[in-house]
């Protein structure tokens, strides 16, 4: 019988865009993926992960089914045996060293699938460990402190109104290559030439000329490390100049006056010398933002991943309320999905310092201990030692500071579980890999990033192809595993098997645009199905901070307690920054890659090779170094060999390597990476340069020297 082909409607879940796809199928295989031009939020934008998609479904190295390790070799086995072992092991392991002899670490895939996110936590809360770790503070861990502190959830996180506003003032951030990041904003590069279309402008403060300054209306280079005095100087400048926005609801004067006090030991101090940007372009840059009919400042990664990130992140928001910007059309939002996980209490609120890492006294932040210290937890002996680890669509080898020490850490476990699809440098630990099915062999919903998104818009996306035999979506795994492990807890304990879907359903209807609400759209998951298969566009994000604020009396917070304690050690930190010199390395993300496993695709490491060390000519002269030399690059932890990229897209004094290369173990299973092997930036960064607050990885400027290979 002749063929026939299918086309589907959904959406790219491998970065936080989440691009609507067109997906032909014929005889549960896929012919063609490109974008959907009736997706209502990204208008048939894709970029080239999107086709990728298919190269994961297809790869010969993804597993299908439960591997254990054996005598060193990896054999299939049985999903029972699987889930049993594991079971009995988590189990030994809390009844012989006690619960937080168990760790977790979860990678940001978890947050990409919504069948980890509604069927993981409920495994993890049977564990009771505090050893929970995640990509999150190698990420926007200060973004969500800062929302705790300030809002009163940790996911209260206002999101730029790029679509209406007048200025866009971007710090640590590159949207036209991460797509939006902590701003869900498909076509992300057409949305910021509308606003200079529209007579707005669009100015980047990086240490890099980077993909989004080339266009944008101005950049300015920043010393990595030292945004958070080139935040300071800005709101001296508002307040010198008589820019604060007198007619702002959410500040009173008594607030404003304790925002004065305490920043008052920096007021008088010229810090351009710190920064590399004058205080006349600071000066002018807040009169511009001030005056703009709308405006919204957006920090990210590299203002998070810095040692003061939870600062950085508090002074922009502290920026947007003083200037009005909070809350209003062009500004900084926050967005009401229809699955409000915020408003219906799904997702817990945060916190801070509720307990401490074992080793170091790390604060937990938001349920959560800072991944850098995941290999002292494990190597050093004590009640509480990390004697078993489960990881989940996690990395942390390439991705997390200090992998060689982790790489170490890990071999000296007792046991260790993957839920994985690959054996990569972390999971070949593991004694048993639990491999889920491929994005498209399962339906989604973006639970996560339609909450962080520039308009309200809802999307379900069905399964395009038909798994194989035998295999198990994420979720079914996390269902089992916590079945059965309640079981080892007591005696014929069943939960009810929901799946995903079923969830979502309930949560569109009772949600803010669903029948539960009498909400005319009465969303549901046949009308999402049924009616919108390119999925619907609910409307402009709208002012609903005071409905939607969690904290006790209903106001902002606007100067957490522990941010004047955290200011105090910027002040000692101080004279130390003024002194130091010599180079500072930066990360920095490519287009085609987001995860160290689209490394094993061929069309996304194609081409030249990106995993390159950027130096701007004068420090390449310095060091005696010419374009495509091999140079040693060495900080406190390793030295790694790497090819000189010469650019002058660089600030002089800082260099930059992208995150996620260094596929070069031998008993890994990715052919493709491994023959596209580069170096991990991450065999250089420090686990112990923090940001104190919140135990982010502080793996932007980290102090580092460059010498030619001998």
């Amino acid at each position: 019988m002749p063929s026939t082909s299918q086309v589907y409607y959904r959406a790219c879940n491998l970065c936080e865009a989440i691009c609507g796809l067109e997906i032909t199928v014929s005889d549960n295989q896929v012919q063609s993926i490109k974008g959907d031009k009736n997706d209502p939020f990204s208008r048939g934008h894709i970029c080239p992960k999107a086709t990728a998609l298919k190269d994961i479904h297809e790869d010969p190295n993804r597993l299908r089914h439960p591997h254990k390790k054996v005598d060193g070799e990896w054999v299939q086995i049985s999903w029972d045996e699987a889930f049993d072992e594991v079971v009995d092991r988590l189990w030994e392991t809390r009844q012989e060293h006690g619960q937080n002899a168990v760790g977790v670490y979860l990678g940001n895939p978890n947050v990409h699938n919504y069948g980890s996110l509604t069927h993981g936590p409920q495994f993890y809360r049977l564990l009771k460990t505090q050893n929970r770790f995640s990509a999150t503070s190698v990420d926007q861990l200060p973004h969500q402190l800062i929302s705790y502190l300030m809002y009163g959830h940790q996911f209260l996180i206002p999101i730029p109104d790029i679509d209406h506003t007048d200025y866009f003032l971007i710090m640590g951030a590159n949207p036209a290559v991460s797509n939006g990041s902590i701003m869900t904003a498909p076509d992300v590069k057409k949305r910021i030439k509308d606003i200079r279309a529209r007579g707005g402008k669009v100015t980047v403060i990086d240490p890099r000329h980077t993909e989004t300054a080339k266009i944008s209306d101005e950049h300015h280079f920043i010393k990595p490390g030292t945004d958070i005095f080139f935040l300071i100087s800005f709101i001296h400048s508002l307040i010198k100049h008589k820019l604060i926005n007198k007619d702002e609801i959410y500040i009173n004067n008594n607030q404003l006056n304790d925002l004065i006090n305490v920043l008052d030991y920096f007021k008088e101090d010229d810090y351009s010398d710190l920064t590399g940007i004058s205080q006349a372009s600071i000066d002018q840059l807040a009169r511009e933002f001030a005056e703009a009919p709308s405006a919204v400042f957006y920090g990210r990664l590299g203002v998070s991943t810095n040692p003061y990130g939870s600062l950085c992140h508090w002074l922009i928001q502290v920026i947007n309320i003083l200037t009005g910007n909070l809350d209003q059309t062009g500004g900084a939002m926050l967005p009401e999905p229809a699955i409000d996980l915020v408003g219906m209490g799904l997702i817990g609120k945060g916190g801070h310092n509720r307990w401490q890492s074992r080793v170091r006294g790390v604060p937990e932040a938001c349920s959560e201990l800072s991944a850098s210290v995941m290999a002292e937890e494990i190597t050093t002996p004590g009640d509480g030692q990390i004697k078993t680890m489960i990881t989940a669509a996690g990395n942390p080898i390439l991705s997390t500071p200090n992998g060689r020490t982790l790489d170490q850490a890990m071999a000296e476990l007792d046991f260790m579980v993957s839920i994985d699809i690959y054996i990569n440098e972390t999971t070949r630990h593991a004694d048993i890999i639990l491999p889920p099915t491929s994005p498209l062999e399962h339906d989604h919903y973006d639970l996560s990033f339609l909450g962080l998104a520039i308009r309200n818009t809802s999307r379900f996306s069905d399964a395009v192809v038909t798994p194989e035999e035998d295999t198990r979506h994420d979720w079914e795994i996390f269902h089992e595993l916590t079945e059965r492990y309640m079981q080892k807890m007591g005696p014929n304990a069943i939960i009810p098997k929901h799946s995903p879907a079923q969830l979502v359903n309930l949560g569109l209807a009772f949600g803010p645009y669903g029948r539960k609400r009498k909400h005319p759209l009465a969303l549901s998951l046949r009308k999402l199905r049924q009616d919108h298969p390119h999925g619907i566009d609910i409307g402009p994000l709208k002012s609903n901070l005071k409905q939607t604020i969690k904290t006790p009396d209903k106001e902002i917070n606007l100067i957490p307690d522990i941010i004047g304690q955290d200011l105090e050690r910027l002040k000692n930190d101080l004279p130390g920054l003024r002194a130091q010199n010599g180079l500072l390395l930066i990360g920095r993300r490519d287009i085609r890659s987001n995860n160290s496993w689209m490394h094993n695709y061929h069309r996304l490491v194609k081409g030249a090779d990106r995993c390159t060390l950027l130096v701007h000519p004068d420090d390449a002269t310095t060091h005696q170094l010419n374009d495509g030399d091999k140079a040693l690059i060495a900080s406190r932890v390793g030295t790694v060999e790497i090819t000189v990229e010469i650019t002058t897209d660089m600030m002089p004094g800082t260099v930059s390597l992208p995150h996620g290369w260094g596929h070069n173990k031998a008993d890994t299973q990715m052919d493709i990476a491994n023959a596209h092997s580069g170096v991990s930036v991450n065999d250089l960064t420090d686990d112990i340069l923090l940001d104190e607050l919140a135990g982010t990885a502080a793996v932007n400027a980290v102090p580092v020297t460059l010498s030619p290979l001998p």
